[in-house]
């Protein structure tokens, strides 16, 4: 017998709870709460209330998730440039 198929949502993190876990409001309108997932505790990225997300669901319990992704900002002006802060790695350490 195969293993039930995961469903995928995307959301935004509304509020960051204890133990890695977080709120997540769907953007189908539902609001649950999800855990991070090994690889993005392995990888050390980290998530922040306003971050869009990718979450994997169970369709026996739709109230719990997993936190799978985290895309990336489309937010202007995020890496270093002339007027910001200099690029990691323009100076060389002796």
């Amino acid at each position: 017998m195969a293993k039930e198929e995961l469903i995928q949502f995307e959301g935004l993190v509304t509020e960051i709870l204890p133990d890695a876990r977080y709120r997540v409001q769907l953007d189908a309108g539902h609001e649950i709460v999800a855990y991070t997932a090994g690889k993005m505790k392995k990888n050390r990225i980290k998530t922040l209330a306003g971050d869009r997300v990718t979450i994997e669901m169970s369709p026996y319990d739709l109230e719990k998730g997993r936190l799978i992704f985290r895309h990336k900002d489309e937010r202007p002006g995020g890496g270093g440039g002339p007027r910001g802060a200099p690029p990691r790695g323009q100076f060389r350490r002796r």
